[in-house]
Parts: C-alpha cells; structure tokens; sequence
C-alpha cells in the first residue's frame, strides 16, 4: 500500500508523468560500457516491456556503428516514442533523420561557462541558433525537446528566455538538466517551476550529491511531466537518477504509476548482464539485499507479518523475498529455511543448528543454503545419499574453442560426457548438463566470483544460486582453479535440488 497522504502533498496522485530512458545513450557514456546493436536492441525490448515512453536509443553523431544500432531499434516499431541526441548543429539532426528516429533531443548551452567557454558563442547567437535547430527539426516532422545543458547553473532569467524561445520556434518540450549533479532540490523546484509556466518541461538529473532521486520529485512537484532516468542509475560519474528508484518512489509515495512496476529487476538484471556493471547488493529496488533478511528479529517480524520490515511487496518490482543466513540468523529464519528445503526438525535440534550457524558466520563466512543442510543433517543423524557427485574434471582453453569433459557418478551410475563453450567454465557447464540429461533442467541464476588471497597462487570462492521447479538452492565453493570451483559448486547445487525431488534421472541424451 502506498503511504497515506497529506493535505499537503506536494505531488497530488492523479499527475501524469512519463519516464524517458536514456541508458542506451547517456548509460553507455559510463566508463567501460559499450553496447552492440544487438545488446541495444535487447535493453529496448525490455524497456518496452516495462512500458517506459520515450527511449533515447543513442547519439546518432557519434559514427556509422551507432547509427545501425539506432537503427535498429527502431526497425521494432515499438510503441515508445524513439529518440536521438543532438548536438546543437543542423548535421546531427539529419544523421539522427538517416536513422529514421521519432524524434530528437537537442541539445544546446545554458549556463555561462558553456555558452562563452565551450561552445565559444554569445547568449544572442546561442537564441538565434536554437530557434532555426528547432525550426529546422520540426519542419522534418521530428519530436523535439530541447535541453538547456547546464541548466542548473545557468542564470535563470536566460535560461528562461533560451527555453522560451525553443518552444516559440515549435519544440514540443523543453528540459531542465542538472548535467553535472551539482544543485539541490529548492533550485531544481524554482527553475522548474519557472519553465513550467512556459510549457512542458522535463528534468534531467544526476547523481553526483546523491540527490538524483530528490531532484527528480523535487521537478515533478514544481511542474515537470517526464524524468529522464537510466538503469540501475547508469551514466558518467556518479552516474543518472535511476529509472527503478525514480518509478518506485512515485507508485509508493505518491500513487503515481509511470511504468509496469514488475518487469523493473528483470530489466535490471538484463542491463547489469548486458554491460557487464555489476548491481551493488545494496542498491535499492534491485540490488540483491533489498528484500533479504539476516537479522533474527527482522527474520521473525518477517515472517510474522511480511509488512514488518519491508516498505512494500517484493513482487511488485518482480522480486522474491529471501531469508540470508549468518551471525545474525536467529531460529526462526533457521525453521523457515530448513522448512523450504524439506528438512524436518524438532525444536531442540533447530536450536543447535541455529547456534552453529551463528558460529560459522562468527567466522566471517556467508553461509549458504549447503552449509546449513548440512549442518542439519550433522544435528538431526539423517545420513542422505548424494544423487550427483564430481569425480573428474577436465578443461582446456589453449586452443580454438575451450572444451571440457567431465565424469560424473549420478544415482550411482557413472556417467561422461564432454562440452564446448566461450571459456572453460561454460564449456564445463555444457559437458555436465550433457552427463546429466534433460531431466537436470536447473538454471542458473546467479554466478560470483571473488578472490579470497592474493599472489599467483589466489584461492577463489565462486557462489552459485541454482533453482528447479520453484526451488533454489546458494552454494559455496573455493578452489585455486575457477573452472573447479565453478562446476564443484554447481554439482553440489543439481544434487540438492534433485535429492529434493528424489526423481530418478533419465539417460543422459545421445
């Protein structure tokens, strides 16, 4: 349930906002990320999924390779309105038409630095320059909004002026952008507020201060209809407001649903996989922590009442709660846990598991799903066969394609089998699927790796978080080589969550 109301609510329910996703342009300016066509293509059909209204599908300046990834995003036809970023020259505008976008964002200076500074012109010529560019854009048909770089530390009588004379010349909305991250809330509410009068205005904010999130509500209660947002906050430096936090915070606080709320950790999830930028496990929305529990009273309120502790419900941002466990892990995280795994204890014996979990991660360790299985089946005298267990592993990557073989003795069957992959680690993956057959239908869901000592001779520890059939199971394993860790850790999780089933296995497929 979204939070109650006052009478001086600053962003009444019934606003219309829309959100603007710019992760394929000013995300991919982060350092180290780069997209292909085809990852640009993948992150607009997710975006589509999640209804977002306008995506920024590149700068169509930046050269050919640009051009057909933009390109081929709007080969999609999708309902979200399509855009370029421009410069402010006539020449981006019609590299940005080649890539038959919907529509544009022109870009021109604002503040002093960059109008005298940067772009080496006067505020006279900076008017008259913006009005033939937004004349020109709409005179081809396009969708243009036009951004006053370096609105906030702009003179805001000017940058009134400047905006008021691109919505004179014809553009459909004008922005106020905080490129830089550098004011507040009161100043992003003033010139917005001032803009606002004008028309319809956006605001574009980033990171910098952490004031992202503020700035953006800040906007949308002094007037501003869109908000530019990115993934997981992707962009330069500190990055751009996030698109999952930006939502979230309207729907919770405010009754204001911009986009489908549920499809924002798989997007997440695609666009951390895509540019290779992890999700801090902190990150709020869609970070791993954000609806795990350690703490055994946060554990047992939880469980009591799943409102306890949690500002609203997992599955509405399609996430699922979890309950961690360690130091802090008290018995009824313990119970419930156990509980989930098929594992029955009496109250005697949750106790004495629940101590000796404390103990490992006394230890500094994070204790996964396996440690406690079998710390229970020490505690409670159950002996389990293992239906899955590694005998041998092979993997080469010296040559063309990496390959691996493995053997396996699976039900007490032995079983070998080899696979092909991009590293040894995906071409052992395959091989053990292969030895396993289709019945071993589990996926991977979460795959890390970190280096537990330093020097030629560093251990690694690889988690894996593997589910089946509504199950999942989080595994453990640290080895000097990652491609045994890797498998060790996936086989030790297939052969929990096959015991669970205690399915015989069918024949590993010809």
């Amino acid at each position: 349930m979204p939070v109650t109301h006052s009478a001086e609510q600053t962003i009444v329910s019934d606003r219309d906002v829309k959100l603007l996703d710019t992760t394929l342009r000013d995300g991919e300016q982060a350092p180290g990320v780069s997209l292909s066509p085809d990852e640009k293509v993948e992150i607009a059909r997710a975006l589509e999924r999640a209804g977002v209204a306008v995506i920024e599908a590149g700068s169509a300046c930046t050269g050919a390779g640009e051009r057909r990834a933009i390109s081929r995003v709007t080969d999609l036809d999708l309902d979200a309105c399509v855009t370029s970023f421009c410069r402010g020259m006539q020449t981006d505008v019609d590299l940005a038409l080649d890539c038959d976008v919907d529509g544009v964002h022109v870009v021109v200076p604002a503040s002093d630095r960059h109008i005298e500074d940067k772009v080496g012109t006067s505020h006279e010529d900076n008017l008259a320059t913006t009005a033939e560019l937004v004349e020109y854009a709409t005179d081809h048909d396009l969708w243009v909004e036009v951004i006053g770089e370096d609105g906030s530390r702009a003179d805001l009588d000017y940058l009134e002026e400047l905006m008021g004379t691109a919505l004179d010349a014809g553009a459909d909305r004008i922005c106020f952008a905080d490129t830089v991250g550098h004011t507040g809330p009161e100043r992003t509410a003033d010139a917005v507020a001032r803009l606002a009068d004008l028309g319809p205005v956006s605001a574009h904010t980033h990171d910098d201060l952490g004031l992202g999130v503020t700035n953006a509500l800040a906007a949308v209660a002094a007037g501003a209809d869109m908000v530019h947002c990115t993934v997981n906050g992707l962009g330069e430096r500190a990055g751009n407001v996030s698109l999952e936090e930006v939502a979230i915070a309207l729907s919770h606080v405010y009754d204001v649903e911009t986009l489908e709320l549920e499809e924002l950790y798989d997007l997440a999830q695609i666009v951390s996989r895509v540019t290779g930028v992890q999700l801090p496990p902190n990150k709020a929305v869609i970070g791993e922590n954000a609806f795990t529990h350690e703490s055994g009273i946060h554990t047992d309120g939880t469980l009591k009442d799943d409102k306890m502790y949690e500002p609203y419900a997992p599955e509405t941002v399609g996430r699922e709660r979890r309950l961690a466990l360690g130091k802090h892990t008290g018995r009824a995280g313990v119970a419930a846990t156990l509980e989930e795994h098929g594992v029955e204890a009496d109250d005697d014996e949750i106790a004495e598991i629940a101590e000796r979990v404390t103990e490992l991660g006394d230890r500094g360790r994070r204790v996964t799903d396996a440690d406690l299985l079998a710390v229970a089946e020490d505690v409670t005298g159950e002996d389990r066969d293992r239906v899955v267990d590694l005998l041998d592993l092979t993997a080469t990557s010296g040559g063309a394609v990496p390959t691996a073989s493995i053997r396996l003795e699976v039900d007490g069957e032995e079983r070998v089998a080899s696979g092909t992959g991009s590293g040894p680690v995906d071409a052992a993956v395959s091989a053990v699927r292969e030895a396993l057959g289709s019945r071993a239908d589990a996926e991977l869901e979460s795959y890390h790796v970190d280096a537990v000592t330093g020097g030629t001779d560093a251990v690694v520890t690889v988690e894996v978080t593997m589910v089946r059939n509504d199950r999942s199971v989080t595994v453990a394993r640290s080895e000097a080589d990652i491609t045994r860790a890797s498998v060790t850790a996936m086989v030790d999780a297939l052969d929990r969550l096959l015991a669970a089933d205690r399915e015989s296995l069918a024949p590993a497929d010809d």
